[in-house]
């Protein structure tokens, strides 16, 4: 082979991995000016700007006009045609389902309640037919569907999809998660903790943007904590690292269903928290636990406030091995707000180490109650296999190279004017 084939050779897997950075990038960000993109990848604003505009007329991304510094730029996103991706969050006593595009733009969604303890046979059949439904409602079909996430509220060994620790998700042990669903949709699919997820979630889009290293606590029917470090998910060895609901708070407390003695979860878990109502205010759930302390009564206030109180000692010792910049706090006890909230934030403040460069934050999730299936959004999105070639797209139409050169053109401007500002 001559010197000049070789270098041509050469530039060409360079373009190629180039094209394959900025569009890795885009798909872990959702969407990024060309600016931002030039900053996220370290290559230059000329090469970004020559890779959007191949993209661009590949029909692998589009463009948008936002506003960066008080000035107008052009957003990239990875283009809706290039695939959807489904959201699947599998709860206590929810199910929830999201539709959404490459830019994290939700296009459908839908709950259904579930009953106490369902099975998993069960509970994935009727994700399975809830997924067919919202596509079928947009006019979508599976084949466009480029990956599925689905968040459970037990450990997950996400190499194989499966539940990792016996007890914590009755019904559930040794079910391949990933197959079975698989199995029934044909589509790829990946299985994380649902705290895990909110804290991707909440990282990507949320309360926690712009900082390397989170916390995310669920407050729920049990307690979690996902962990970000370096701006990724820390998951563990087979997906334990953050179960704080297993940390032991009473030697002498109630047996837990992981088997130990007097975890964080037979004090503050659903269970616990209505058992010291009962004589005062009869029969209670979660939610009328959470409504009743929101609407401002005492007793069910009192309940929620102890309730944050022990949570935040525990995330106390987390933060004191982590050291993240901030605490987030979501699930159904977040809704309660300052109630939940004060206790936990002067909990956390009695025992961590002040920090007079960056104190610690304690902030309630931005995203809500959707925080966990978001995140199971943003985790099939980011695990999908994008085209980065025109050959790669298959039956998607290339957009005419004028309009998408003038595009980008006028997508240059506009950033180098928003860079300025």
């Amino acid at each position: 082979m001559s010197r000049r084939a070789a270098a041509a050779g050469s530039q060409s897997s360079l373009r190629e991995a180039n094209k394959a950075l900025v569009v890795s990038t885009v798909q872990r960000y959702g969407g990024l000016t060309q600016v931002e993109l030039a900053a996220a990848t370290g290559l230059s604003a000329a090469t970004v700007s020559t890779i959007v505009r191949d993209l661009l007329a590949a029909g692998v991304v589009d463009t948008a006009v936002t506003t960066r510094s008080g000035r107008r730029a052009q957003m990239v996103t990875l283009a809706r045609r290039v695939g959807l991706a489904v959201g699947l969050q599998i709860g206590n006593r929810h199910l929830r389902v999201v539709l959404g595009d490459f830019a994290h733009e939700v296009v459908a969604e839908q709950s259904l309640p579930l009953p106490h303890e369902h099975r998993s046979d069960t509970s994935l059949d009727r994700a399975a037919l809830l997924v067919v439904d919202l596509l079928e409602r947009i006019g979508s079909e599976l084949d466009e569907v480029v990956g599925i996430g689905v968040g459970v509220p037990a450990p997950v060994d996400t190499s194989t999809g499966m539940v990792s620790v016996p007890g914590v998700l009755r019904g559930w042990e040794g079910e391949h998660l990933a197959q079975v669903l698989d199995k029934r949709l044909g589509r790829p699919v990946h299985v994380d903790n649902d705290a895990n997820l909110g804290a991707l979630a909440e990282s990507t889009l949320g309360a926690a943007r712009g900082y390397q290293d989170a916390v995310y606590v669920r407050a729920s029917y049990g307690t979690g904590a996902g962990i970000v470090i370096n701006g990724r998910v820390h998951r563990g060895f087979a997906g334990t690292a953050g179960e704080i609901g297993h940390v032991q708070v009473d030697p002498q407390g109630h047996i837990c269903r992981c088997g130990s003695r007097g975890c964080l979860d037979t004090v503050v878990g659903a269970a616990a928290l209505v058992e010291p109502l009962r004589a005062s205010h009869g029969t209670l759930t979660l939610r009328d636990v959470v409504g009743r302390a929101r609407s401002g009564d005492p007793g069910t206030a009192q309940v929620v406030a102890d309730a944050g109180a022990t949570i935040g000692a525990v995330v106390a010792g987390l933060g004191m091995a982590v050291n993240p910049q901030c605490v987030v706090v979501g699930g159904e006890l977040a809704e309660t707000g300052e109630v939940l909230l004060q206790p936990m934030r002067d909990a956390i403040r009695r025992r961590v180490l002040l920090n007079q460069i960056a104190p610690l934050e304690v902030v309630p999730a931005e995203l809500g109650a959707r925080a966990e299936v978001m995140g199971a959004l943003v985790l099939a999105l980011q695990s999908a296999d994008v085209p980065v070639r025109v050959d790669d797209v298959g039956d998607l139409e290339p957009a005419d190279p004028t309009q998408a050169r003038d595009r980008s053109d006028r997508d240059d401007q506009e950033d180098r004017r928003a860079a300025v500002g």
